[in-house]
């Protein structure tokens, strides 16, 4: 969805013409017939619109050719106006203004979404994959047609470049919970991780990568993860021709429709009740959840003890059934 002018320029310019002849055949009357403000701003109006109303008061002839002054003029911008304001009407542009306020209004409103940069091939899949996992998210995009057809998907959209301050602030960056930043271009997405990382320090950023070398780049440029779908492509396909059914059973387990199953990793977060608990006090026996692995200070560790003691930052694998997942969440 293209982000449309508040008012296009022809509108304004003829607005501003109408405004401008109104006070200027007021100024007149005023001045030539010695009539109150409101008289002559009456007069001007009525003459304009050639409704008719009576004169407040008998003309002389100075009156009488001013007020031939501004039929002239004054019809001429009235009509120039009304066939403005119809266009404006007719070429779509206020259903798109409609548009881009409901959008704005729904932006302002998220807390705790996420924004992608950026709505190709990769963003659609991103998008999609949020859509069924119900997190809120935010299209942004400087391309008219992307953001079109996310629009006509239903989803919510932003036209601007992302990598612009203003963009990402008009996105709700400040309660974001993460970014996607899924362009074409490497460079596109280094100035876009630039961008967020300074606005939010602690925002958690996974980028695409498309060169070789710009893995590196855009760690550095502030990214926690980087994914080139290249990369992942050709390891997927290796993957699917040596071990077809254990990624078979991995896929089922991350598809968001899967309802027996399900893979999901969970945050102890400081002031939690659980920081200083141990994992078999969080998954007592009998919980159908599992823990599966544990990452600590950027150490991954697989199948922790029970007797592991939560800390603050703590982030947890679990698995297990739909219920199960949830109530774990809740309790955390």
């Amino acid at each position: 969805m293209n982000e449309p002018a508040l008012l296009p320029r022809r509108l304004l310019v003829a607005a501003s013409l109408l405004i401008a002849v109104i006070a200027i055949g007021t100024a007149g009357y005023a001045l030539l017939e010695r009539w109150s403000a409101f008289d002559a701003f009456y007069m001007t109006v009525t003459t304009i619109t050639t409704v008719g109303g009576g004169e407040p008061s008998p003309m002389d002839r100075a009156g009488k050719w001013w007020t031939v002054v501004v039929v002239a003029f004054g019809f001429g911008a009235l009509t120039y106006t009304v066939l403005a304001g119809f266009g404006y009407i007719i070429e779509g542009h206020f259903g798109a203004d409609v548009s881009l306020r409901r959008m704005r209004g729904r932006v302002q409103a998220m807390h705790d979404h996420f924004i992608l940069c950026g709505f190709g091939r990769v963003g659609r899949e991103i998008a999609h994959d949020f859509t069924v996992e119900h997190i809120p998210f935010v299209v942004v995009d400087i391309n008219p047609a992307s953001l079109d057809r996310a629009a006509a998907e239903g989803l919510t959209v932003m036209h601007g470049n992302a990598a612009d301050v203003a963009t990402l602030q008009a996105a709700g960056i400040e309660r974001a919970r993460g970014l996607v930043t899924a362009v074409d271009d490497d460079a596109d997405n280094i100035y876009v991780t630039l961008s967020a990382r300074v606005l939010k320090p602690d925002l958690f950023i996974v980028a695409r990568a498309n060169a070789a070398d710009a893995d590196r780049k855009i760690r550095l440029a502030g990214a926690n993860r980087v994914i080139s779908p290249y990369t992942i492509g050709g390891r997927r396909m290796a993957s699917l021709a040596m071990r077809p059914t254990a990624v078979e059973f991995v896929d089922t387990v991350l598809s968001a429709n899967n309802g027996q199953l399900l893979l999901e990793d969970l945050s102890i977060k400081a002031g939690s009740e659980w920081v200083g608990s141990t994992l078999v006090e969080l998954f007592p026996d009998g919980d159908e959840a599992i823990v599966l692995a544990l990452k600590r200070d950027g150490e991954m560790r697989f199948r922790p003890a029970g007797d592991t003691r939560l800390r603050a930052g703590d982030e947890l694998v679990a698995a297990g059934p739909p219920a199960a997942i949830r109530a774990l969440e809740q309790r955390l």
